[in-house]
């Protein structure tokens, strides 16, 4: 699995704070291809401006995720969008692309909201679900994608001794 390189997350906070609240919290999560940063950002709703470009829509390799409240119990829910609309590739290369990046898309949202995790460490074992969108039955599907604290990496551990 490669690891973030935390010095190419941009993250920015719309309207809500670190600390929380968990719901209503979405993450929409973009990167560049050329310059490889990525551009996260948290807020109440999915940022819509950041998905707007034509290259976004085309591509939509956005992850949008959200934090949602089943039986009193917050639950992550990932959202990648593998086929159907205007996207380039098939469903099965695009699902294959997600499938080898998920993990590193798993550990930006966890890093980039960090401090909600300081705050709520309850949070950490809350379960996630990844929703592969798709217009065929064979890539359309939900599946269980372990838990955040899965996904903390070596930099945020070794550096908790100086926030």
């Amino acid at each position: 699995m490669s690891h973030l390189k935390v010095q190419r997350l941009h993250t920015v906070f719309k309207g809500t704070e670190q600390e929380g609240p968990v719901v209503p919290r979405c993450y929409t999560l973009t990167h560049s291809d050329r310059t490889g940063q990525f551009s996260l950002t948290i807020a109440a709703s999915f940022d819509q401006q950041q998905i707007s470009g034509l290259y976004t829509r085309l591509m939509r390799d956005e992850v949008l995720a959200e934090w949602r409240v089943r039986a009193g119990c917050p639950e992550l829910h990932v959202h990648l969008h593998v086929s159907g609309g205007l996207v380039i590739g098939t469903a099965g290369w695009r699902d294959a692309i997600f499938r080898r990046h998920l993990p590193l898309v798993l550990e930006t949202l966890r890093y980039g909201d960090r401090r909600l995790f300081e705050t709520h460490p309850d949070l950490d074992s809350a379960p996630i679900s990844v929703h592969f969108h798709a217009g065929g039955s064979r890539y359309d599907r939900v599946e269980k994608h372990g838990r955040p604290s899965d996904y903390r990496i070596p930099e945020e551990e070794d550096m908790s001794w100086c926030s």
